[in-house]
């Protein structure tokens, strides 16, 4: 007899086909993507130090893993599918949760699917010349369609497809490409410090390492300014977005929990290790960067070394780095390397996101079919939606306006999330915690007066992005009370 997908216990019907490695691949898998070899540029010519450059990235993964230990005691409690929309939901009520779920649907989530499919597209572009940008196949007055954009798209719809088959289906495009992508950039680091132990950066980049500076961009040019006191405060706040952006994802483990075997368990687990995993070959990959490269570089010079990693060839870092370990070929090795982590990235964002419109529809909160599950056990109708939104914003350009406006506003959720910690244990003394954050109530509020500082930092320095963002946030109350008179 066929299975009833709008049954009251829905995820009883959930597939339980990931174990603890799955899911911790789905974590490493998701966070990392192009960013890595690219947002070092950025942030070395906000902070203009090695030593400054290195704790970020630290500080951004100490960050990430407490964020993650923390979602550890939330995950034990609701292992149920939608994993932060049932968190907040239970801690703050539905008008929060659906904030969340809206800001997820229309941005964090579409708008990284969206801009993880451009990036594959304009790397595949090296191999490809006819894939780019400038490739126009198809204009209908105002709307221009590019090659790469009609690949995005079709990379989208495919990784959508695939996943609509059912879990075991994306748990292996999640487990080959996550462990090519970890294998290579294992490799990279390896002969990328053993080959700099040949040149003299380690030791020019190390000395005066913390003497902080900062670039900035007049429009015809750049000015440099020394920092100190509390403008190297506000130059760590801004910088920091960048190392925090590329490790981000880590979370959508939570949206598949009933789709993990003894989710209790296992998905605290992963969220630790996956994490801890990305935030140790992240700051190798930054110390192999040192010693390929000079950090200091000329906006005006023609060469990688001249450049340093300040001023790297449109922010490919990596490229540059790997120039000095492959030549010419490096472009073709990174452009390879950079394909596989964008590819098994979006399946891992692709898969998960679908789960959060599917809580949201059981919530009434969604579009109804999208609380359904297909005859594979996954919800197809919210996967497909999911892919025609960020189509249409790899069509519309924006996707990288609106990353950076919800950037912010993604980082306010994990407040409000974490901040949910203290809510249940007052509310439910009770209730089963299989798993408890560790040196509960200091890492949890360490957590948060960190990231409030940050966000505080950000309101003050980028505020067109910032409240752009909390825009898209507040938007989201008209469609709710939409949703609640419907209901």
């Amino acid at each position: 007899m066929k299975k009833d997908s709008s049954a009251k216990n829905p995820e009883e019907h959930f597939n339980r086909a990931l174990g603890f490695w799955d899911a911790t691949m789905l974590v490493a898998g998701s966070m990392i993507g192009s960013g890595i070899f690219i947002v070092s540029a950025d942030m070395s010519r906000t902070v203009g130090s090695t030593g400054w450059l290195l704790f970020l990235w630290i500080l951004s993964g100490v960050i990430t893993v407490m964020a993650a230990l923390s979602y550890g005691e939330l995950s034990g409690m609701m292992p149920k599918a939608g994993g932060q929309f049932v968190y907040i939901e239970r801690a703050w009520g539905k008008v929060t949760s659906f904030l969340y779920g809206w800001t997820v649907f229309t941005v964090i989530q579409t708008g990284v699917i969206a801009a993880v499919a451009v990036a594959f597209a304009k790397y595949t572009g090296i191999f490809v010349p006819g894939i780019s940008a400038g490739n126009i196949v198809l204009e209908a007055g105002a709307l221009k369609i590019s090659s790469a954009q009609l690949l995005a798209i079709a990379c989208i719809l495919f990784l959508t497809w695939i996943n609509s088959r059912g879990i075991k289906h994306g748990k292996w495009i999640q487990l080959i490409f996550t462990s090519a992508k970890l294998i290579a950039l294992i490799f990279l680091i390896t002969i990328g410090i053993y080959v700099a132990l040949n040149y003299e950066w380690y030791a020019q980049n190390f000395s005066n390492m913390w003497d902080a500076s900062i670039y900035t961009s007049t429009g015809k040019g750049w000015t440099k300014s020394d920092l100190g006191g509390i403008a190297l405060v506000l130059a760590l706040g801004t910088a920091i977005i960048g190392s925090l952006f590329s490790s981000d994802a880590w979370n959508n483990v939570t949206f598949i929990a009933g789709e993990i075997r003894h989710p209790q368990k296992n998905i605290p687990l992963s969220l630790v290790t996956g994490t801890a995993i990305v935030t140790i070959l992240y700051l190798l990959t930054n110390i192999a960067y040192l010693g390929l490269l000079p950090l200091h570089g000329d906006p005006g010079a023609s060469d990688i070394i001249g450049q340093g990693i300040q001023f790297a060839d449109n922010d490919r870092v990596g490229t540059a780095a790997a120039s000095r370990i492959f030549g010419d070929s490096a472009v073709y090795l990174m452009a390879l390397l950079i394909m596989v982590s964008t590819f098994g990235c979006n399946n891992g964002i692709i898969l998960a996101g679908a789960r959060v419109y599917y809580a949201m529809a059981k919530d009434g909160l969604f579009f109804k079919k999208a609380g359904h599950l297909n005859r594979n056990e996954v919800p197809g109708f919210a996967l497909w939606v999911q892919a025609a939104w960020a189509s249409l914003l790899c069509l519309s350009g924006t996707y990288g306006d609106l990353l950076d406006y919800t950037t912010f506003a993604s980082l306010l959720f994990y407040i409000v999330t974490i901040a949910g910690i203290f809510i249940l244990r007052k509310k439910e003394p009770e209730a089963e915690r299989p798993y408890k954050v560790v040196a509960y109530p200091l890492l949890p509020a360490l957590y948060i007066l960190i990231a409030l500082a940050i966000c505080t930092i950000l309101l003050y320095t980028k505020p067109q992005n910032t409240w752009s963002g909390l825009f898209i946030v507040a938007s989201g109350l008209p469609v709710y009370y939409l949703f609640i008179r419907k209901k």
